[in-house]
């Protein structure tokens, strides 16, 4: 299995969650099919087959980056 790339997998779950906190304050179409592709995508990069397992795996995929690069590993990106 390819390694995703952790900025591509950042820029993902952040634009995951900032979509997610845009339709919760106001659910709009356009929003809506945004998060869609998103998730998608969330979910093939990280080979999942829900959002949740998605994040899951980018969240774990991004601790072990961080603790690769000599981070810490503290906090937890999972929504």
């Amino acid at each position: 299995m390819l390694v995703p790339d952790p900025k591509v997998v950042r820029t993902l779950l952040t634009t995951y969650a900032s979509l997610r906190i845009a339709q919760s304050e106001r659910e709009k179409p356009g929003t809506a099919r945004e998060l869609a592709d998103v998730s998608r995508a969330l979910c093939a990069t990280m080979e999942a087959s829900s959002v949740e397992d998605a994040i899951a795996k980018a969240d774990a995929l991004l601790i072990a980056s961080r603790g690769a690069a000599g981070g810490d590993g503290a906090l937890s990106l999972a929504v």
